[in-house]
């Protein structure tokens, strides 16, 4: 019935020329503007409580369009405390209205303009309306005052703002500008006046610094309401314009702040007074007197023992699994709650399969719970059902885009199920939201290389080492990209080579080409290179020395691998390389590739120092490995090696006496 209404007033009304037509010369200047956009106005709040919030929208676009109302959000230097030096962007409104010449700014250069004195408050340290800085190119534009019409229509905007968005810090700052702009309004009508004080007091609730102030400010509306002044012909202009809750809503919307701010003894008197048991039984709950509580629900159960409800908070306060069972049998199995409940005692018994299938119950009755997705897909996990937790964590997200451990669970089912670049884009999701968990980098590092994005994980290899200190290093992650490095660097090296050489017969050997421009595998190596440098100031291993020989050895520098294997093989030595074969073997491996670099130091520069050095090392170490590990591979190598040595030392030799004769 009240849409067929609303139809028929908006078709009587709803446009300028009906009104003109139906009253004449009997209506006020600007007076049919106003009557259309009210008009258009109340159906807009009327779409918003049904939760249409498109109609509503184009009914608010109606009633500004009738008002002749335009408006926008822009940013000014200003201070939104008295302790701040320096002005920062201020988001405020602009308004295009019938009375102004242009567009003229909602806001003053002088601060706190608005009630806050009406309410008997001193002056707050954080301004209720943001003190501006005074601009010469903006001189003239400062507010103008408005009708109560185009009051109201700046504050359905904030309706359509609240329930277009999502509900966290951001939307209140959006919706902070709006009721700013009325605050600047030096008088109004009180319905506006009182519906302005109520978002603002939604909005600094949620801020710890006006916390206090969003309180104290609700005590005085929820009293200035309750006061028969002022009298109706004063409180019911424009009433059905905005979306102001009854008495008892917003006496419990106030009793919500008292818990908030951990005033539970007067919530209580208000929650008795309005016979609201449920948030009754809660802070009773929060003060720790369970037996009033279970009393206060006895009570009620004995008037109404058919309420699931009430069995399911006998159950919260008990902590009995009876009472949820009771709940599911008096509501026909229907009982959301109760099946909650169940689901998440089935999951602290550790009997998850039950758990896994209370919680799809809960879910097929109310799935648009985001935490119970969550939960079902912990359970399904705990479970062994991977696809099951993989369904749940997805329609997690798709309710919340903003849950960060969802997305990292998305990220490790699809790891385990080698689905690499699924897993990265939902690590990448995740990181947004939880960018202090090392762990969770750590995963992306490996999931970034499987999928070949090595800059991501550089990225993610910076982090760790920034959160660690440098104390968190993956070495296997590390030798990956290394070796990833040296193939591009030998296939570029390949490449041009057998460009410059290609010869004009068909039979050429075919090269691998290069997956990476060479430009982008010198700017990779040169973060390795800076990578590994930051860790071997902090961390000394074995295998950190030899990767920064290895990188060493890419850039040309033989004197710096050297020394870099030098030091990876001296951490191999002691007294344990002779008992631990696994040990031995790294360590020979390490005292070969030094030798060989020994030998091409001494190639390059004809100095024999390194040939000698290289010599005495495998003499030493091949005395000691014939008594250790005699049969081994290993040890065959480093008596190969020697004699190489040996062969290049006589070589060299012959060649000074050759040239000496």
């Amino acid at each position: 019935m009240l849409q067929v209404y609303m139809a028929e007033a908006i078709d009587h009304f709803g446009e300028l020329e009906k009104v003109k037509s139906y009253w004449g010369a009997n209506l006020l200047e600007d007076e049919a503007s106003s009557i259309t956009s009210t008009i258009h106005l109340e159906a807009c709040v009327l779409q918003y409580i049904y939760g249409r919030i498109d109609p509503s929208r184009l009914q608010l676009e109606s009633a500004k369009a009738a008002a002749s109302l335009e408006f926008s959000v822009t940013g000014a230097l200003g201070f939104r405390t008295i302790h701040q030096v320096d002005p920062k962007a201020q988001m405020v409104l602009v308004a295009n209205t019938s009375s102004s010449n242009g567009d003229v700014r909602l806001a003053s250069e002088k601060a706190d303009v608005g009630p806050y004195e009406a309410w008997g408050g001193e002056a707050p340290e954080v301004y209720m309306t943001p003190k501006l800085v005074n601009n010469e190119s903006e001189a003239g534009k400062d507010s103008v005052p408005l009708k109560p019409v185009e009051q109201a229509l700046i504050l359905a905007q904030c309706l359509l703002i609240e329930r277009g968005s999502r509900h966290d810090e951001m939307q209140r700052w959006d919706m902070a500008p709006y009721i700013e702009a009325i605050d600047s309004q030096k008088s109004t009508y009180f319905v506006l006046r009182c519906f302005c004080d109520l978002l603002r007091v939604r909005w600094e609730s949620t801020r710890g610094r006006t916390k206090g102030r969003a309180l104290e400010m609700m005590d005085k509306l929820v009293g200035a309401i309750n006061k028969s002044d002022p009298g109706v012909s004063n409180r019911i202009p424009l009433c059905y314009a905005v979306h102001l809750p009854t008495i008892p809503a917003l006496r419990k919307e106030y009793g919500e702040l008292l818990v908030s701010c951990g005033l539970v003894g007067e919530a209580i008197t208000i929650f008795e007074s309005l016979e609201l048991w449920d948030n009754l039984i809660y802070c009773y709950c929060l003060l720790g007197k369970k037996s009033a509580a279970v009393d206060l629900i006895n009570a009620r159960l004995l008037e109404r023992p058919n309420d699931p409800r009430l069995w399911c908070s006998l159950g919260d306060v008990t902590i009995n699994d009876s009472c949820y069972e009771k709940a599911l049998e008096v509501s026909n199995d229907k009982s959301v709650r109760a099946k909650r409940a169940l689901a998440r005692s089935a999951y602290n018994r550790g009997d998850f399969e039950k758990s896994k299938m209370l919680w799809e119950a809960a879910m097929a009755l109310n799935s648009l719970y985001p935490d119970g997705w969550f939960a079902l897909g912990a359970a399904a996990l705990k479970a062994r059902d991977v696809q099951k937790a993989l369904d749940a964590f997805t329609f997690a997200v798709q309710l919340d885009p903003d849950n960060g451990e969802a997305w990292n669970n998305i990220a490790c089912l699809h790891m385990i199920k080698k689905k690499s670049k699924e897993s990265f884009i939902a690590f990448k999701e995740a990181l947004k939201f939880k960018r202090d968990s090392w762990q969770m980098w750590e995963n992306f590092s490996h999931v970034a290389m499987d999928v070949g994005n090595i800059d991501q994980a550089f990225e993610a290899i910076q982090q760790i080492l920034k959160m660690s200190k440098n104390k968190r290093v993956d070495v296997v992650l590390l030798d990956r990209i290394m070796t990833e490095l040296e193939k591009r660097n030998s296939a570029c090296k390949s490449s041009s080579s057998s460009t410059e050489t290609e010869a004009s017969s068909d039979e050429s050997t075919e090269t691998k080409p290069c997956t990476a421009t060479p430009a982008e595998t010198q700017r990779q190596l040169e973060l390795l290179g800076k990578v590994i440098q930051q860790i071997v100031k902090t961390e000394s291993t074995a295998e950190i020395w030899g990767l920064y020989a290895r990188w060493s050895r890419i850039k040309g520098d033989l004197t710096v691998c050297s020394e870099a294997l030098l030091k990876q093989v001296r951490s191999y030595q002691g007294s344990e390389v002779w008992k631990d074969k696994e040990r031995f073997k790294k360590f020979a491996r390490a005292s070969l590739e030094l030798c060989r670099v020994y030998m091409e130091i001494s190639a390059s520069i004809g100095s024999k120092r390194e040939l000698f050095t290289a010599e005495m090392h495998l003499k030493n170490t091949i005395k000691q490995a014939t008594v250790s590990f005699l049969d081994s591979e290993e040890l065959k190598e480093l008596e190969s090696c020697l004699e190489e040595v040996r062969n290049v030392m006589q070589k060299s030799e012959e060649e000074y006496r050759d040239t000496k004769t």
